[in-house]
C-alpha cells in the first residue's frame, strides 16, 4: 500500500526533473560570495529584495527595501543613493529565492546593472 503512495511523488520527480526550484536561475556570472560583496566596502549598496516583514526582522546593516510589492514607492530611496559605478547587491532568503533575480532584472531594465547574491547568508554581517 505504501508502495503505491510513492508512484505519483516518482511519476513528479522524473517529469519535474528540470524544473527543479532550488536550482539558482542567476547566471554563474553574476554570482558573487558575501565575501567578494563585502570587500567591496562602500562602493557598493546592498538591496534586499524580501518582503518588508522579513526585512524589518533582519536586514544588511545600511541595505535599501526594495520589492516587487511596493517597487513604485521603495524605488525613489534606491536611486536617492545610486550613482553610475556603484556595484549593486540585490539578495533575499535563500538560492531557491526569486525575489533578488526579479528586482535585479528590473533594475536592469533602469540601467543599474546589479550583481546578485542570494543568500541567506548575506543577511548577516
Amino acid at each position: 500500500m505504501a508502495a503505491l503512495a510513492l508512484l505519483p511523488a516518482a511519476g513528479e520527480a522524473i517529469y519535474f526533473r528540470d524544473k527543479i526550484s532550488w536550482r539558482s536561475a542567476i547566471a554563474p556570472s553574476e554570482m558573487v560570495t558575501v565575501e567578494q560583496a563585502r570587500g567591496w566596502g562602500d562602493t557598493a549598496i546592498w538591496v534586499d529584495a524580501r518582503p518588508d516583514d522579513e526585512f524589518a526582522t533582519d536586514h544588511v546593516p545600511s541595505a535599501i527595501s526594495l520589492n516587487e510589492d511596493r517597487w513604485n514607492e521603495l524605488l525613489p530611496q534606491f536611486l536617492a543613493v545610486w550613482a553610475p559605478g556603484k556595484k549593486i547587491i540585490v539578495y533575499c532568503s535563500s538560492l531557491s529565492c526569486n525575489a533578488s533575480r526579479e528586482v535585479a532584472r528590473r533594475l536592469r531594465k533602469k540601467r543599474s546593472s546589479p550583481t546578485c547574491s542570494s543568500s541567506k547568508a548575506a543577511g548577516k554581517r
